[in-house]
């Protein structure tokens, strides 16, 4: 029997990291929020998010991660903490040569809504159906990480369907 897949979405943030796990089937595994204490200076807030990462990676073992890629804010800060907090995520995936994939906000809510400019109510009843949940994910960052899993897992079949009709 060959054990599924998995892939870890995740929606990177200083405050709240939304994660989301689900496999090649589209079956949900887990989803939740890091949430660093906010009092916390951004350097250990940081390390939280890294270290929580690779326990996340541990537990699962993905063969992929999804990330939100950055859309440029108006305030410079909030796009450098922001940016940095994606590295996190980056360097965890490095460390276990797991492949990290960016997707805009936009490309995760046209997956799963079928309309890039979907509202996060839609987003979380969307990914309700799709993964056939009980209830909407809660809070909205892991709805969103679980559209960003599901948004790589058709763009990774996508891409293994194109590959194979190439060769």
């Amino acid at each position: 029997m060959n054990p599924r897949k998995k892939i870890i979405g995740i929606d990177p943030g200083t405050r709240m990291t939304g994660y989301g796990v689900i496999d090649d089937a589209l079956q949900p595994i887990d989803f939740g929020c890091i949430r660093p204490p906010p009092k916390l200076e951004l350097a250990q807030r940081y390390k939280i998010l890294f270290e929580s990462m690779e326990a996340l990676i541990e537990k699962f073992q993905p063969y992929a991660v999804a990330v939100e890629s950055q859309f440029v804010l108006k305030n410079a800060q909030s796009a450098i903490k922001l940016g940095m907090a994606k590295g996190m995520v980056y360097l965890a995936a490095a460390r276990r040569a797991i492949p990290v994939y960016e997707f805009a906000p936009k490309q995760a809510k046209l997956a799963v809504v079928g309309h890039g400019g979907a509202s996060k109510f839609q987003v979380q009843k969307m990914v309700q159906a799709l993964l056939r949940l009980p209830h909407p994910p809660q809070p909205e960052d892991a709805a969103d990480a679980l559209a960003l899993a599901i948004c790589c897992a058709h763009h990774v079949r996508t891409q293994c369907l194109s590959q194979s009709k190439v060769n």
